[in-house]
């Protein structure tokens, strides 16, 4: 739960500076001021923030705030590039020169390692122009994601090669690149580079067999669906085997150099007796060892006659008798295991083998010669890489991903049987005032005592996981009723809340428990945490330290909502908003009089979501502000390319008004777009009159003083319409659509139509009619004297590009205005 807050926090902090960026860019420029962008008004952020100057003969970090600092391990300013670290450095000069050539923010992730440990950072790096005529970067840095162990144990001593990738992903976040983030020495020899040459280092720009298109597009391929892969690579005085393990974005490779088994062909004896690889010659009727070499009596623990007396079952395990039989059965002139086999050596130690024949005749007997690859030290590593993807580093107890896969697993377990899973979300109460008052490493030492009571207390196909900070998760796979998972987490409640002695000091924390019953409140994962993250929800608002069941009937509005505030907080950042334009069509001369801007939301998981639904949302948390700038200047920005006399009309929400700068706003919004003020409108609902009225009467009349035209949306749909009238002197009213709609059954509708049409004409105003869709209506609103009209019958609200075209199929010339 907290670390989907810090990711919201994240978006949130992104969708601000690039806001900002934007908003501080004047017509006719094409980078910001640096004063602008990066001086005054960024507060927090600017403990995130590092100032990078590229265009001098010594390229450096002139200023950072206080999180850089801590990052690049230096609280200097003024430090040159070539100092820093330089996983550090390369991250910074790539995004900051990404974010030069292209002109505008260029977001971008790196991996770093600190002390064993891999983290993943965003980075957003804004250009801008300083007084001095030169360019200034400002980066902002922090951390996203999780975090992995990479222990140098995995890493150890082994003539294999094993290497540590993570994917670099673009802006449209696929995967594009690797950057090198651990490798051992056997790579180092078998890419014939230095491991200082290589570490950090980019596949892309590197000069080793990895960094081939044919091997990246495989490793990339890799990333997006995970798992395993193998591969050769055959050079001109080199064979080489590549096994392959990806796990999320890390990529963890093992190589191994397998030149000589293929050269066997040139010089059997030579190769045989000398290799280093264990090796054998068998018959291949009596399975009996006919010949072995020098490597394979050491590396076995047999010696030689013993060999010579033994046949292949005899260092088989018992188990894979079978396997290997009819491995036997089906060998043809040559062979290569696909997968490991299990071998027995002479004091009974197992390991693990790849093994590769070929069908030799050995002193006029038929037999297969086989070479042996012993990969036990490999999989253990893999193993280990593959443990630490899946449990947690500070705990051990399962992650995220394990916790999601077994809680899928007693899903389908219980679908099948019919019996219930339940969730339980744990969250720890009071643990913000242990790592505020005693530290973060004494919260870490806690997290572990509460991990190892929990460890305990669930067992068998049940699982306890941690998701990250102070929350962690029980899967129960099996309950026989309520009642049960009540009891579970009245015990789980009590066990963590009882004292705990931390050298002497007592410390007492509680847990608050939220729990979701499959599949009453959910048959899948996702819908089953989010029921009992809910609940959570419930039991820390009613003060911590109990359980709460999730009520579907009480939360599922709440449950819309929220998913809609979390999706709304990252569509501005993700670019999901666009802006579709309705013509306004003038009934007297029978051409486009202008175009209403309206805001599309196009979510990636639902489609198209309506204004209607998602407006009201943004209202509330504050985010129609900044999303309404950024809907006048691109309104204005694309009416500029429009013949003179097409205006624009922009919807204004009444929270804007609140925010006090909208005048400084619109004035920007001209100034760089160069719109002519008489071509825009703003709409206005009459419920901007319904609070702090004179504010807003006054921040009106100042707009109109612009030369601005104002119009008053939904008209006869409000309380007091007509004295809105008289409180300002509106330029256009808009008859809402519920009258257009009944207008030829109803005559009431009729009626107020034609009511207001004639105000329109007493006031001087113009009206114009929203939701217009048929002939019939179209021929009774020109009766009644209606100046304008918008709807279905001439056009839906279409993208930018269709803009011309609407303007040629009602008459009117397309040209860009002057």
């Amino acid at each position: 739960m907290k670390r989907e807050k810090l990711a919201s926090q994240l978006s949130a902090d992104l969708a601000v500076l690039q806001r900002k960026w934007h908003a501080a860019v004047q017509s006719g420029q094409a980078l910001p001021s640096y004063e602008e962008v990066m001086l005054g008004s960024l507060g927090r952020l600017a403990d995130n923030m590092a100032l990078l100057e590229l265009s001098v003969a010594r390229p450096g970090v002139t200023r950072t705030g206080r999180y850089v600092q801590q990052w690049l391990g230096d609280e200097r300013w003024d430090i040159p590039l070539d100092t820093l670290s330089p996983d550090c450095a390369m991250a910074l000069v790539q995004v900051a020169s990404s974010a030069l050539q292209n002109k505008r923010p260029y977001l971008s992730t790196a991996h770093f390692v600190r002390d064993g440990i891999v983290q993943k950072y965003v980075l957003l790096a804004l250009p801008t122009a300083s007084r001095w005529g030169n360019t200034l970067v400002g980066v902002y840095v922090n951390e996203d994601g999780l975090r992995y162990n990479l222990l140098d144990a995995i890493f150890s001593s082994t003539d294999d090669g094993i290497v540590s990738l993570t994917a670099i992903r673009g802006s449209d976040g696929r995967p594009f690149d690797f950057q090198i983030v651990h490798l051992n020495e056997g790579a180092s020899a078998l890419l014939q580079q230095s491991v200082n040459a290589l570490q950090w280092s980019l596949l892309s720009g590197g000069r080793n067999f990895l960094c081939e298109p044919a091997v990246m597009a495989r490793l990339l391929a890799l990333v997006d669906s995970g798992g395993q892969d193998s591969l050769s690579i055959d050079t001109d005085n080199r064979n080489l085997s590549l096994g392959v393990t990806a796990f999320g974005d890390i990529v963890s490779l093992t190589i191994s150099d397998i030149t000589s088994l293929k050269k066997r062909e040139e010089s059997f004896r030579l190769l045989f007796d000398g290799n280093p690889m264990p090796m054998w010659v068998f018959d291949a009727a009596t399975t009996e060892f006919l010949n072995v070499n020098d490597a394979a009596v050491q590396h076995y623990g047999y010696d030689r006659d013993a060999f010579l007396r033994m046949t292949l079952r005899e260092i088989w395990p018992r188990d894979e008798w079978a396997a290997h039989s009819l491995a036997l059965l089906q060998v043809g002139d040559s062979y290569q295991s696909g997968g490991n086999w299990r071998h027995l050596k002479a004091d009974g130690t197992e390991i693990q083998v790849m093994t590769f024949g070929r069908r030799v005749v050995f002193n006029d007997r038929e037999g297969f010669l086989v070479a042996v690859v012993d990969v036990t030290e490999r999989r253990k590593a893999e193993a280990k890489i593959a443990h630490m993807a899946h449990h947690d580093g500070l705990t051990n107890l399962p992650n995220r991903a394990l916790y999601q896969e077994r809680l899928q697993q007693a899903l389908e377990q219980a679908r099948g049987g019919g019996g219930r899973v339940a969730v339980l979300c744990i969250d720890l109460d009071l643990f913000k005032n242990v790592n505020d008052s005693f530290g973060h490493p004494m919260g870490d030492r806690l997290l572990r005592c509460v991990a190892d009571r929990l460890r305990a207390q669930i067992g068998g196909n049940d699982l306890v996981a941690r998701l990250g900070g102070d929350e962690f998760a029980v899967v129960l796979a099996s309950v026989a009723s309520p009642n049960e998972a009540s009891d579970v987490a009245a015990r789980l409640i009590e066990l963590v809340s009882a004292p705990y002695d931390m050298d002497g000091l007592e410390v007492v924390i509680g847990a608050s428990i939220g729990i979701a019953l499959a599949p009453g409140d959910g048959d899948d994962c996702d819908v089953l945490m989010r029921s009992a993250d809910m609940a959570l929800y419930r039991a820390k608002a009613a003060g911590g330290g109990c359980h709460h069941f999730f009520e579907k009937e009480m939360d599922r509005q709440a449950q819309r909502r929220r998913d809609m505030e979390r999706d709304l907080r990252h569509a501005f950042a993700r670019g999901e908003f666009d802006l579709h334009y309705q013509p306004l069509i003038d009934l007297a001369e029978d051409r486009v009089s202008g175009f209403e801007a309206l805001l599309r939301w196009h979510h990636p998981e639902r489609g198209m979501v309506s204004p209607a639904d998602f407006i009201p949302i943004a209202e509330d948390i504050g985010l129609i502000v900044g999303l309404g700038e950024w809907v006048l200047r691109q309104a204005c920005l694309e009416a500029a390319r429009w013949p003179n006399d097409v205006k624009i009309a922009v919807n204004l929400s009444p929270v804007q008004f609140r925010s006090r700068n909208l005048v400084q706003v619109v004035i920007s919004a001209l100034a760089q777009s160069g719109l002519s003020p008489r071509r825009l409108e703003l709409e206005i609902t009459e419920s901007l009159f319904l609070a702090d009225s004179e504010a807003n009467l006054a921040t009106l009349h100042q707009l109109r003083s612009l030369g601005v035209r104002i119009s008053m949306d939904d008209f006869g749909t409000g309380y007091s319409s007509l004295s809105y009238l008289r409180s300002f002197p509106f330029d256009k009213i808009k008859i809402d659509r519920s009258f257009v709609k009944d207008l030829t059954e109803r005559p009431d509708c009729l009626a107020i139509v034609r009511a207001i049409a004639g105000l329109g004409r007493s006031l001087n105003i113009t009206t114009l009619a929203e939701g217009v869709e048929t002939v019939e209506q179209l021929d009774a609103l020109r009766a009644e004297g209606c100046h304008e009209v918008q709807g279905f019958l001439f056009s839906p609200a279409r993208p930018a590009a269709e803009i011309a075209g609407l303007l040629m199929k009602f008459g009117h010339a397309a040209s860009k205005a002057a």
